[in-house]
């Protein structure tokens, strides 16, 4: 699961992560209520969240960088 998510787009890893928060804020609600099999869910899903950040975050500096090399050359 850690590296499954190198290969998906920007939009792709957008996606991913908007739904992981849905579920992350559904969870939270489940785990107030109680009714959680598994709470290391909570955990997990942080970690993936946080793991989609950093590669959205690595992608847009690499097109802002990209951006700024092709302005220079042009």
């Amino acid at each position: 699961m850690k590296n499954s998510f190198k290969n998906l787009s920007f939009a792709e890893l957008k996606a991913k992560r908007d739904e992981l928060n849905k579920k992350y804020m559904e969870l939270r609600f489940q785990i107030v209520i109680g009714h959680v099999d598994n709470p290391l869910q909570k955990r997990n899903l942080r970690r993936q969240i946080a793991r989609l950040n950093t590669l959205i975050h690595q992608q847009e500096k690499a097109q802002a960088l990209e951006k700024l090399t092709t302005g220079k050359q042009a």
